[in-house]
């Protein structure tokens, strides 16, 4: 009985050395004003937000006036017939303050697609422009995340195209957008997009020279680390494991061979390991999230955020020169995460389905 305890005692003690005790404060800063909110930002040049709505509404929000402004409207053409597509993503041009323009991703149908397009604002007028259109063969699984990188790329990320388990193996398929981050250059003349000569795989048969990096299910949320330009990525796994990646150029996460470090289909040896992922008791859908990068004097500077949409469970983790040296313990908190974002100081909000649209850690 005595060995039992200790044996459980010490178990108790490596456990909590492993994880970080603090618990997170928040406000919330927004309550019933939107639906479905799934991205929110600084908006350049202006002290509010932008805020979109998965319907296909993008509003300018003050929070100081609580109060939102229409600031571009693609609802008539958005696709809501899945509960996974409609306007998915978001992303200001890095010169937005000088050229006006902004990138979207969103589903439409007849036939079934998901469309990047360009939008690019002169005086009272918004004029679009696709620039890509990718198939889908089912409406789950669109990914349609969009953040443009240190290097002044677009990156789009896109999920398996759906239904369950892959049927197609897309995940494993460089011919196909589909199950991959896409890298392209948004700022050449002519062409509605180029490719970047440093891409992994430009010039090999039958290989999609836009690809940076496959083998994803649905890449739900990326991020760049603003300060070390690392990539994470949230991977929304299929019933045994939610995964958090370090996407790298020409990087294979697995997919359908592999379900984070679980084999699924096959053994995959070349499969780039996740940093961090949990179970299905823990979480069901995990929403990628930021690194955040606000006061230097925050104990989570420098420190990963993230959640699962399910349960409704924070997480947040610190990784350095290639590995994880801490990490907290869930935190249950009131909210539905679809999304993470940062105000203009760095702050980390957070976009909810719930009651409470958007929340501020205080951090």
């Amino acid at each position: 009985m005595l060995n039992k305890f200790l044996l459980t005692f010490f178990l108790i003690c490596i456990y909590s050395l492993s994880y970080a005790q603090d618990q997170f404060s928040y406000e919330v800063i927004c309550e019933n004003l939107f639906t479905r909110p799934l991205w929110v930002g600084p908006l350049p040049e202006s002290k509010d937000l932008i805020v979109v709505e998965q319907a296909g509404k993008i509003y300018k929000f003050n929070e100081a006036k609580n109060t939102k402004t229409l600031f571009y409207d693609i609802s008539e053409k958005v696709s809501r017939k899945g509960n996974e597509e409609g306007l998915l993503g978001f992303a200001f041009h890095p010169k937005y303050k000088t050229n006006k323009t902004f990138y979207i991703y969103y589903s439409v149908k007849k036939p079934r697609k998901s469309i990047i397009a360009k939008v690019k604002i002169s005086g009272n007028k918004k004029s679009e422009k696709t620039i890509m259109e990718i198939d889908q063969p089912w409406g789950n699984h669109n990914g349609g995340h969009l953040e443009f990188g240190p290097d002044g790329y677009l990156y789009i990320g896109v999920g398996d195209g759906g239904s369950r388990a892959d049927p197609k193996g897309h995940g494993q398929n460089r011919g196909t957008f589909l199950g991959n981050i896409l890298r392209i250059n948004v700022d050449v003349k002519n062409k509605k997009y180029g490719i970047p000569k440093d891409n992994p795989f430009v010039g090999k048969s039958g290989i999609k020279g836009e690809i940076y990096a496959y083998g994803l299910r649905n890449p739900w949320r990326f991020s760049f680390d603003r300060l070390t330009g690392t990539l994470y990525c949230g991977d929304v796994g299929q019933n045994k494991l939610e995964e958090v990646d370090i996407i790298v150029k020409g990087g294979n996460y697995g997919w359908n061979d592999m379900e984070g470090t679980s084999v699924f289909k096959k053994s995959n040896s070349k499969a780039i390991k996740p940093i961090a992922e949990y179970p299905r008791k823990l979480g069901l859908s995990i929403t990628g999230g930021v690194v955040y990068r606000g006061k230097k004097s925050s104990k989570y500077y420098g420190w990963y955020f993230y959640g699962d949409y399910v349960t409704k469970k924070i997480w947040a983790l610190k990784y350095v020169k290639g590995k994880v040296v801490d990490r907290t313990l869930p935190y249950r908190s009131k909210w539905n995460f679809s999304s993470f974002g940062f105000d203009h100081k760095g702050n980390v909000l957070i976009c909810s389905f719930g009651k409470h649209n958007i929340a501020r850690l205080k951090l």
